[in-house]
């Protein structure tokens, strides 16, 4: 069973990862990159400030954070614990594939995709009930995580887990923040 699930895993990105054209390179090479997103967390930061009094965001704020060590805590431990190479690092594909970033630490699973996902969970649950459009935080770690396959570093089953686990800590951070924190940090609004 884990064998035919690698085999499609592997085949999957083959393909995937195939569809890319060289036209776009730039656009999801750019999209990949961490600091494109700097303007996207200001964003989330001028929101927070906007919609709720200055103690309530700067719990909000430092929940976020707190989730942020959290989540590369957990996806450094379960990368050195797996131990599974990137694609572009794995002999028997990496002449099949288009590479355009070449990191060498290990895939499982995708950092991008666990952190992307589980800080916009998070700050959608703080501020679905404040702006209308909040759904639309989501296309942020959907492109983020797509390009992850594009640029031949990521195969779909450490996408789609970094997702999962992205996702689910989102939750379990808002549980704890509503559960511990928030009692402490609603003031009413001047």
């Amino acid at each position: 069973m884990l064998e035919k699930l690698l085999k499609w895993d592997r085949d999957t990105f083959v393909y995937l990862n195939g569809l890319g054209i060289e036209d776009y390179d730039v656009f999801w090479s750019t999209v990949t990159n961490f600091n494109t997103w700097i303007p996207l967390f200001i964003l989330f930061l001028i929101l927070f400030y906007l919609k709720f009094s200055r103690k309530e965001a700067l719990y909000k704020f430092l929940t976020v954070l707190g989730l942020a060590v959290f989540i590369t805590l957990v996806t450094h431990v379960t990368k050195i614990s797996v131990a599974r190479l990137r694609p572009n690092n794995t002999e028997e594909i990496n002449t099949l594939i288009r590479i355009l970033k070449t990191p060498t630490d290990y895939s499982f699973f995708s950092g991008h995709a666990s952190s992307s996902f589980s800080i916009t969970m998070l700050v959608f649950l703080f501020l679905r009930h404040k702006v209308k459009w909040a759904i639309l935080f989501f296309i942020w770690p959907i492109l983020f995580a797509l390009s992850r396959i594009y640029v031949g570093v990521h195969f779909p089953i450490d996408i789609l887990v970094g997702m999962v686990v992205g996702l689910l800590s989102g939750w379990l951070f808002y549980g704890l923040y509503q559960r511990f924190i928030a009692p402490y940090s609603t003031l009413a609004r001047p």
